[in-house]
């Protein structure tokens, strides 16, 4: 039976088959009519036979076994569910701890979902995007890899003073907000990078270059971080800006030696600087000290020559006050006083007696050693030789000197042992 016969309706000639059927043909026949020609691609022969019959080969070929249409159907739906199963487990994933989920709904964003197993409708209805959000990425500016692979066009920057100078910095960040990193803007990664040069290229345009390569570097970098953190903001990337740092700081290529000598000297100029406050610092303060020293000396001699003189006064004060009550007696004792001061500083005395050439020597230094040796051996006092007969006013000549009668008549001697002891008395 040809596949294209129908098995109903007239057939040519006029006739019927099938002896008048005018029903729909059966799929059991139908069925049976395709695994005969099915059989038949392979090799095998087919018997000869009406249509109800099944199709065989001769003895001599093989013969495909039949399938039924429910053994067949059967077979689908084993594959269906194994399909189904599949397709169910797709919808299963993993977060990890550093990492976040972000489930799309359609291609509209859905949830946030934490570390852990998850679950989500399976596609085409919902999908999932994994988001690392402690991982630390970094940017280069200026440079790719290390310090000598530079790039001359990010690098390269114009500063207040109209000097050009050579910035490489690194900026690190990390993600805070998933849903924005995914769906704010097309490119996150590479609005950092523009976000980094622009804000760099503001901070160095308002800074003069020896601020730049030398003590302004650190507030550079915080400078520069607030500003790259402001723009990223406005623009919703869900990013934070961990650290900037800075990786070189230098003059263009073609200058740089005439920069290093200009360094070289400023440098030279700062040393010698430094060795002069040095000097300084120890000259001034002796220089200083030896001032400060004569002055305290100038204010301890006017103090005691103030104080001497006040003493002096109030003592001439006092002399004088007993000197108008007894002017006799004062005169004698200040007589007295003044020679006793006079022989304490001499230890020789040339003395002349009145009316005879002969000169008496007194050697008092000698006397006063014989009286301490004396004094020492036998502590019992010890009265010294007669001394002659002194006129006073031969060896010493005061205005206040006493008259001769007021003197000491020429019977009254006095000793050396006597002034010795009085003068011992008195220190």
């Amino acid at each position: 039976m040809s596949l294209n016969d129908h098995g109903w309706g007239n057939q040519p000639g006029g006739g019927k088959r099938g002896g008048g059927n005018q029903g729909p043909p059966d799929l059991e026949e139908l069925w049976r009519d395709f695994n005969r020609r099915l059989s038949g691609l392979f090799g095998s022969k087919g018997r000869g036979g009406d249509g109800g019959g099944d199709g065989g080969g001769d003895g001599g070929g093989t013969r495909m076994p039949s399938i039924s249409p429910r053994q067949f159907g059967g077979g689908i739906g084993i594959v269906l569910t194994l399909v189904a199963v599949v397709w169910l487990g797709s919808s299963f994933y993993i977060v990890d701890a550093s990492q976040r989920g972000v489930v799309l709904q359609f291609g509209r964003f859905k949830e946030t979902t934490d570390p852990g197993l998850r679950w989500r409708l399976p596609w085409p209805i919902q999908t999932h995007e994994i988001v690392n959000v402690t991982g630390v990425r970094t940017v280069e500016v200026g440079y790719r890899g290390s310090d000598k692979n530079k790039v001359l066009k990010e690098a390269l920057m114009l500063t207040d003073d109209e000097n050009i100078v050579n910035v490489q910095f690194a900026v690190q960040y990390l993600l805070s907000d998933p849903q924005a990193y995914l769906f704010n803007n097309r490119h996150p990664d590479d609005a950092v990078m523009q976000a980094a040069e622009t804000a760099i290229r503001e901070v160095v345009g308002k800074s003069k270059m020896d601020f730049v390569l030398y003590e302004g570097r650190d507030q550079i970098a915080a400078n520069t971080q607030k500003l790259i953190q402001d723009i990223l903001d406005r623009y919703k990337t869900g990013i934070l800006i961990r650290s900037v740092n800075m990786q070189s700081t230098q003059p263009p290529e073609q200058v740089q030696a005439a920069f290093d000598d200009a360094v070289k000297a400023g440098q030279d100029r700062e040393r010698q600087k430094n060795e002069g406050e040095a000097y300084a610092n120890d000259v001034i303060p002796r220089a200083r000290g030896a001032a400060s020293r004569l002055m305290e000396e100038a204010t301890g001699y006017r103090q005691r020559i103030i104080v001497t003189a006040e003493g002096d006064a109030s003592r001439f004060k006092q002399v004088l006050a007993e000197y108008s009550k007894a002017p006799e007696v004062t005169r004698s004792r200040m007589y007295l006083e003044t020679v006793q001061q006079v022989y304490a500083n001499t230890s020789k005395v040339m003395m002349d007696s009145k009316g005879s050439g002969n000169l008496l020597y007194l050697p008092l230094d000698k006397l006063m050693q014989a009286a301490g040796a004396a004094t020492t051996a036998a502590p019992a006092t010890v009265e010294a030789a007669p001394l002659p007969r002194v006129n006073p006013g031969a060896a010493v000549a005061t205005p206040d000197a006493p008259p001769q009668s007021e003197r000491s008549a020429p019977g009254d001697v006095r000793t050396r042992g006597n002034l010795g002891s009085r003068e011992r008395g008195e220190r």
